[in-house]
């Protein structure tokens, strides 16, 4: 019988029970992607994050992440999950990614700043999108394969949305961001991830790497602060370092365990 160490943390949160929860599994060395993916569904989280050590001296760690469904491109609140776990008494870590490149989890206090990749999507006509939302838009933005980005007028317009999943699952594993100006904070989305096999995904980190460069050109300055709307809910600042997003966020860890198959 395998026995591997399992942690479940809520990331984006400075309480149990809020952000998103993330599982992270920590390997001597790859499993096969199968019994990878089948440890995903069986946690049943937005994603389970799996490291091995990196063998030079450019990260520390491999991370890969993994829905009850797919693998993802990139998930922020799993990498910061996963640097909470095993940042130690390291002041920073780094992870090696297979498509996002090198990513950053850093102490900030009792907290922490996370660098992703910051990516700038382009205005684009999105009516398919709009017709699953059931939402006229702003403005619509496309980062080609990765991320649709809705703009709405109010944070209530954001609120008010009831989203056709299945309409937005037939547009494959895209990102679906809803924002607009917030009320309690700068900046306020919704996330759904239907492709992904996530409805709604409750806290996101990879979206704001898009949400960062958007609303700092939009808003004039290279910060602000987010809150992802779900039912959950969870907040972030955000703020744009040339090519990277950088989010400050808390982590929480609710569950510690063993996985054995």
């Amino acid at each position: 019988m395998t026995e591997l160490r399992l942690v479940q943390v809520d990331a984006f949160a400075d309480r149990p029970f809020t952000g998103n929860s993330a599982a992270v599994i920590p390997l001597d060395a790859w499993l096969p992607d199968d019994i990878l993916q089948a440890i995903a569904m069986e946690n049943n989280l937005s994603e389970t994050a799996f490291t091995v050590p990196a063998d030079d001296g450019e990260a520390d760690y491999e991370l890969r992440w993994f829905t009850p469904t797919i693998e993802v491109v990139l998930c922020g609140h799993a990498t910061l999950a996963t640097g909470h776990v095993l940042i130690g008494d390291r002041d920073r870590i780094r992870f090696r990614t297979r498509k996002a490149g090198l990513l950053e989890v850093a102490r900030d206090g009792d907290a922490y700043l996370m660098s992703l990749p910051a990516y700038r999507a382009e205005p684009t006509p999105l009516p398919r999108v709009l017709a699953a939302l059931g939402c006229e838009a702003e403005e619509t933005l496309w980062h080609p394969g990765l991320y649709a980005l809705v703009v709405l007028p109010s944070e209530e317009d954001v609120l008010a949305l009831r989203p056709d999943f299945r309409k937005l699952a037939e547009e494959g594993d895209i990102l679906t961001i809803v924002t607009a100006p917030g009320r309690g904070s700068d900046v306020v989305s919704r996330v759904f991830a239907c492709g992904a096999g996530i409805d709604e995904d409750p806290v996101t980190g990879s979206a704001h790497s898009v949400l960062t460069p958007y609303w700092a050109e939009r808003i004039g300055r290279d910060h602000f602060t987010a809150f992802q709307a779900s039912r959950r809910g969870g907040r972030m600042t955000c703020r744009l370092d040339g090519d990277r997003a950088i989010l400050g966020a808390s982590c929480v860890t609710v569950i510690e365990g063993v996985l054995r198959f």
